[in-house]
């Protein structure tokens, strides 16, 4: 018979061995991706099983998804992450740092210097933080172990190892965010094989180590997501009317216009907008009351990079304070 303390010791002894980690080796989810990477793209069998045996399963990854690093905050909480004076100030280091390319993606796209580095700014600390976790690691862990958002991330599984395969890269060597997201500007792997560019011309389309390609590939991202060069991206404005509460915050896309926001009682404090352009009626809470604002097309380009209004003026307001920074 075993002594009730010698049972407990055993258990106790069972739970502190280290974990063995889990790999993707026999997983059927991946034994299926396997078998189409090899007969729709040509990939080699026996590569694939070795990448998927190293491929090793991320509990943290799983509690990161299922907790947001960002909990839903009011305006005036989320606007403190990102509009501080250090963030501000290392946005106008790297915008002196990188003026030339800056100024040269500016002049090609459209897209203002300032909103490229604040988009940097915003996602990675100007490059400083891009993720500790292998990117191999978080999306075969979210492809076959999160079944809440796994078909988005088996597309994006496909496209990583499709992108390592063009651009000669290791996918075991690749480090990004526990979402698979990756370099300067946290580009996805579709983003990646859909609008990263090689802006400095040396053959390799790099994001994690080349500020140039970076910087490119941000502003790429824009345009062709339809941004308007020297159009404007927002308005403040007043309420003075009754507009309909379901017009405030209903859809990131713009679905009223300028003149129907206006005549209804939100009163753009930007003078000369066409009266027929599209806007979106947007509130923010503060402390005491809220503040009013009439988002135009420009802003919604930015939150095709982060579905979220409080996003996109966060980038806006951070670029608009490193621009008068660089004038001063």
């Amino acid at each position: 018979m075993v002594k009730p303390l010698i049972l407990a010791l055993s258990v106790t002894a069972l739970w502190s061995l280290p974990s063995v980690a889990q790999n993707y080796s026999d997983n059927a989810l991946a034994q299926a991706m396997v078998e189409e990477l090899v007969t729709e793209e040509g990939f080699d069998r026996a590569q694939l099983e070795i990448l998927f045996s190293k491929a090793e399963r991320q509990q943290s990854i799983i509690d990161a998804m299922s907790r947001p690093a960002e909990k839903t905050k009011p305006w005036y909480e989320y606007r403190e992450i990102f509009l501080t004076e250090k963030r501000e100030r290392e946005g106008r280091e790297f915008y002196a740092r990188h003026r030339d390319t800056l100024e040269r993606a500016e002049a090609e796209t459209g897209v203002p210097a300032e909103i490229i580095v604040a988009i940097i700014g915003v996602e990675t600390f100007y490059g400083r933080i891009t993720g500790s976790y292998r990117v191999m690691d978080a999306l075969s862990t979210l492809a076959f172990d999160y079944p809440q958002r796994s078909a988005f991330f088996t597309k994006e599984l496909k496209n990583y190892l499709l992108l390592t395969r063009d651009q000669g890269m290791d996918p075991m060597a690749l480090k990004g965010s526990y979402a698979g997201a990756m370099g300067y500007g946290q580009f996805m792997p579709s983003s990646y094989r859909s609008y990263a560019v090689d802006f400095d011309g040396d053959g390799k389309t790099d994001i994690w180590n080349n500020p140039v390609d970076a910087i490119g590939s941000v502003a790429n991202y824009f345009v062709r997501h339809g941004w308007l060069a020297g159009a404007p991206v927002v308005s403040a404005a007043s309420l003075v009317g009754e507009v309909p509460e379901d017009w405030f915050n209903a859809s990131l896309k713009p679905e009223q216009t300028v003149a129907e926001l206006d005549g209804s009682g939100l009163k753009p404090v930007m003078a000369g907008l066409a009266p027929d352009a599209p806007a979106t009626a947007i509130r923010f809470e503060l402390e005491n009351g809220y503040e009013y604002w009439m988002g135009l097309h420009n802003f919604y380009v930015i939150t095709r990079y982060n579905h979220s209004s409080m996003y996109a003026m966060s980038v806006y307001q951070l670029s608009q304070r490193i621009a008068r920074g660089m004038q001063s």
